[in-house]
Formats: C-alpha cells, structure tokens, sequence
C-alpha cells in the first residue's frame, strides 16, 4: 500500500525539496504543442528532441518504465541573491546563469531522489519498478510538474510557482506504484495580459506567448549550440557567456522567489557569477577546469566559452581585449578563430583590417574564411 500524498510530501521536505506533487503518468497535456514545436524545427541542433524514440517517450511514460503509474515531481529552489547587482552588469565581465553559480544540480537532486526512491519502496512495502530522473529523460517536465500542482506555464515557457517564481530545478521518480488520491493540477496559466518576458528578450526568441524559438535563444546558444552562433544575434547576447536570465527576472513572479537554503548552489567565488572576460579568453583547458569543475558550465567545455566570451567581448569593444582577442586568432580551435575575429572587427574596426587578412590568408578553415570575407566586405 503506498503512503498518502501528505506523507510523500512530508518526506520530500526531510530530504530538502521545496515543492513536491504527485501525478498519475499519463500522456502531457502539451504534447500535441511539443509535437508542433518540433515540426516547425525549434528545437535548433538538439536533434535528440526529435528522434522517433525520444517523441514515443514523451508520448507515453511506459516506453520509458513499463508498468509506469505515476509521477512524482520536485522541486528545489536555487535562488540566490547577489550583493553586487552592478558587478552583474559589468560588460568587462561574462555573466553567468543563476542557476549555474554552484555545483551542478544533477548530482545534488539525483542523490536526492535516490533516497526518496528508496523510502518511496519501504513505505509501500513492496519493491516497485522505479526510474528517477534530473533534466536527463524523454520527459515533457514542466507539463507534468504542472499537472502535478508545482507551477503554471508562463509566457515565457519557464513553470512558475505563484509563491516562489521560477527560479527552481525539477525532479522526477516514475513508479509503479498506483495512490489512491493525486494531487490537482494548477491552472494553465497565471501571466494575464502580462508580457514583460517576451518584450524584455534582446533575441526576440518568442514568436508568441508560450513558444520560444530555440535557434534565437541565448541560453541555447551559449550552453547547446557546438557550432557557429549567427552574426545576426550575437550583439544581442551583451555579456551572457553561459545561459541567460532575462525572462526570468523581468517576471512579476520573480518578487517572490524564496533564497535558496541549498548551500551546494551558492556561489562562494565571484568567477562562477560573473568571471573576468579577460581571463576566459586567454583561458587554456588546465585554467578552465580549475575555474568550473564540478559547476554546469563544465560541460561546455573551454572552446565554446572562450566562443561566448569573443562575442561578449565583442559586445563590450574594450582596448583591454584586443591583445587577448589577437592571440586567439592562432587558436587551435576554428570556431574560437572565427569568433575572435569577429570580436576584433567590433573592436577595432577597419584598424583590424590587416589582422584579419593575414587570418585569412593563412586559414585553411572555411568557415573562418567566410566569416573574415563578411566582415572585410
């Protein structure tokens, strides 16, 4: 027999979650609007989205588990407040996603869940099939998590709780386990007539009200994107080098995020809030790893920060850059070359004309010569 729901919420709270709901697994309500997001190719170069495997998944939780009954959705907060409000804005500095400030959240809710998983059996008296996830699986979680009462979807697709804004990582522990009661969904939507997120994004990366368009998303961009980033939206992305916060802070919700009590997501070090652009670009692979191992910035590598970094250097057109920015003309990596260059011509101008021929005319690279021919032309 499984516990109550209040039970099971009383856990989650011991083992520190903030929010907890309990839904059955059945098909998201969304998933016709995911289906159409895909269609029209949204999903940018995340092509896992779309393979036939991941989409039957989404579909139905029991190709993921069969026997799937329910769903079991947390949420932890990761709010923190940073004191130096300016330093953020710093465009000398490369600002960071609040929720990348610690270490990284899928070993910390993983764990977690681990253990709640467990009880979950105990409790039940029986030895259910059970699968936890954190941001990893073929699951709609933002839809469920609604269904399972912790949020509506804004506007700006982020779920946000009335109580808490949207600034919290989500959990899930599929089970086979059937509850007598579940908990009721929230209401759609609670933004009204609001439309400060889609107004505030210097990307224009909703074409609607609950649609973002992966391929003009900074956070896309700086974190998933492997490739070249479009010249196009670069002097949008200011000092953004790993996600992006914007439609996030601009909410009205916003005002009542709860501080996070998680030490593990505080930043202790001002580079994992908003590092030198200095020392990103002359950053090697041993600096990078020391500055960010065990955050989500990690994952990125050095070569795509460093290409973050050129074009909020680029943004910035400071004189304390070029030296960094020439050096990186010899880097071994072509899409750093390519965006260092880019970064120089907004720097310098037509006085970096002659650097950036003698990049062209030893480049064997032809993306990077195309990018030097549509910035000398």
């Amino acid at each position: 027999m499984p516990p109550t729901v209040a039970r099971v919420r009383r856990k989650a709270a011991e083992l520190g979650f903030n929010l907890c709901g309990v839904t059955p697994a059945a098909p998201s309500p969304t998933l016709a609007a995911y289906l159409r997001w895909i269609q029209r190719g949204m999903q940018g170069e995340m092509r896992y989205m779309a393979r036939a495997d991941r989409v039957r998944r989404r579909q139905d939780l029991r190709e993921i588990m069969p026997g799937a009954r329910t769903l079991v959705v947390v949420g932890m907060d990761y709010y923190a407040r940073y004191a130096d409000e300016a330093l953020l804005r710093d465009p000398a500095r490369g600002r960071i996603a609040a929720y990348a400030w610690g270490v990284d959240y899928h070993n910390v809710l993983g764990l977690r869940l681990e253990a709640f998983a467990e009880w979950l059996a105990e409790a039940s008296g029986v030895k259910p099939a059970q699968k936890i996830y954190v941001d990893t699986g073929a699951i709609l979680e933002r839809s469920h998590a609604q269904q399972a009462g912790l949020g509506f979807i804004g506007k700006n697709s982020m779920l946000i709780h009335p109580r808490r804004g949207s600034y919290f990582f989500l959990g899930e522990i599929i089970s086979s386990l059937e509850f007598d009661d579940y908990d009721r969904p929230q209401r759609e939507t609670m933004c009204g007539t609001c439309t400060r997120c889609l107004a505030a994004c210097p990307t224009d990366a909703f074409p609607q009200p609950f649609v973002l368009d992966s391929r003009r998303c900074i956070s896309y961009h700086t974190i998933e994107n492997k490739g070249w980033i479009d010249r196009d939206l670069r002097p949008g992305f200011g000092n953004w080098i790993f996600g992006c916060d914007i439609c996030q802070e601009v909410c009205p919700f916003q005002r009542f995020a709860q501080e996070t009590d998680e030490v593990a997501f505080l930043p202790f070090d001002v580079d994992r809030v908003a590092p030198l652009l200095t020392d990103i670009l002359m950053s090697n692979e041993e600096s990078f790893r020391a500055m960010f191992r065990r955050t989500p910035v990690e994952r990125v590598g050095r070569e795509r920060l460093v290409r973050n970094a050129c074009i909020a250097a680029g943004n910035w057109r400071h004189e304390r850059a070029i030296p960094h920015l020439i050096q990186l003309l010899y880097d071994e990596s072509a899409l750093v070359r390519g965006h260092a260059a880019w970064a120089l011509w907004r720097t310098m101008g037509l006085d970096s004309s002659k650097l950036l021929s003698d990049l062209h005319r030893r480049e064997d690279d032809g993306r990077v010569r195309g990018e030097v021919e549509a910035l000398l032309a």
